[in-house]
């Protein structure tokens, strides 16, 4: 499957190097020189990836046949996007990308259906599952170590161990829409970032540094 690794962002010098906006926690591994990425909008691409380095804590790329500004400068804001084996894993322990989440059954630790997930959903603390439930409902179940208690890829589950309240009559049950109200964290496409439970209270692993555009990039 195909998912989205950086977006380019100005150009750097005049010998055709950019900017790039980094969306993957694997940049040595998707954004190394050799590697052959589709781009968004098609028209751009194919692009391969010549040379790359970091500088001022921003990662530069220059693509085969790119050589001046302006060649540079034309590709502003181009998606690069990597094509990915679905049932490939991230490097690190109990890390999953979004796609091998959604549509896991959620059953509780007693064997208790609750439903099946629909979207992840990127709080700036932690991250949720929307989770619907048979009846067309949605509950928010927070992914961390002490609820989610295991990812079963092969049986297609996440095994979940809530606190009273939760998930049973009375539990706060939101829509999508309402908790993008909340404050929701949206993401451009599909992103490649990998998802691990965090402890209670703690946030999601960082991001590689550059994964954040800068102010100039936008």
């Amino acid at each position: 499957m195909q998912l989205v690794v950086a977006r380019i962002g100005r150009a750097h010098g005049i010998k055709g190097e950019v900017t790039v906006e980094v969306r993957t926690d694997e940049p040595e591994l998707r954004l190394a020189p050799g590697a052959v990425l589709a781009t968004d909008p098609a028209s751009a691409g194919p692009l391969t990836i010549e040379t790359g380095r970091v500088h001022s804590g921003r990662l530069l790329l220059r693509f085969a046949g790119v050589g001046d500004r302006n060649a540079a400068e034309a590709l502003r804001n181009t998606l690069l996007i990597a094509e990915v084996d679905p049932d490939e894993l991230p490097e690190g322990e109990d890390e999953y990308y979004d796609h091998q989440l959604m549509d896991l059954d959620v059953v509780t630790v007693d064997g208790v259906e609750i439903g099946r997930i629909t979207e992840i959903s990127h709080l700036p603390t932690q991250d949720l599952f929307v989770v619907e439930r048979p009846d067309g409902t949605e509950v928010m179940i927070p992914f961390v170590q002490e609820i989610v208690t295991e990812i079963d890829l092969e049986e297609q589950r996440a095994v979940v161990d809530p606190p009273p309240g939760l998930v049973d009559d009375r539990a706060v049950i939101a829509s999508a829409r309402e908790a993008e109200q909340a404050g929701e964290t949206g993401r451009a496409g599909e992103d490649e970032q990998p998802r691990r439970a965090a402890g209670a209270g703690q946030a999601p692993a960082a991001r590689e540094a550059g994964d954040e555009p800068s102010g100039d990039e936008a």
